[in-house]
């Protein structure tokens, strides 16, 4: 069966760094466009960062854009979410998703919806201190 795993998380002062990582197994890996999403308490989860198959293409949400870098391993099955200038805003349950695509851009930001993922790991919590 398909599974996905976050790795990575971990507690950071604000500004400072964080690579998450996460592995998945049991699908054509390159098949897939691999997303990030977060969910603060209380909040809707929502889509951070996504990255096409061949990894040409990635798209971020305005609230990161410039701070995090997505990249993939095709060979090694894995998605990295390198996270840079961190604040306490950035606290949140962090989720890897596999899906058939990674949603779209506009001119009013980026749009996704974890409903068009299909493949989801259990989580790694990113907390930011201040």
């Amino acid at each position: 069966q398909v599974q996905v795993m976050e790795s990575g998380g971990g507690l950071v002062q604000t500004g400072g760094s964080l690579r998450l990582s996460c592995t998945a197994s049991g699908l054509t890996f390159e098949d897939y466009g691999m997303a990030w999403f977060r969910q603060a308490p209380g909040k809707e989860r929502e889509g951070v960062a996504c990255i096409t198959w061949s990894g040409q293409h990635t798209f971020y949400a305005d609230s990161v854009e410039g701070r995090f870098t997505i990249s993939r391993d095709n060979a090694n099955n894995t998605v990295y979410l390198q996270m840079s200038s961190l604040t306490p805003d950035d606290t949140a349950m962090y989720f890897c998703a596999a899906g058939d695509g990674c949603g779209y851009r506009d001119n009013t930001g980026y749009h996704t919806s974890p409903g068009d993922f299909g493949h989801w790991g259990q989580g790694t919590q990113v907390t930011i201190s201040s």
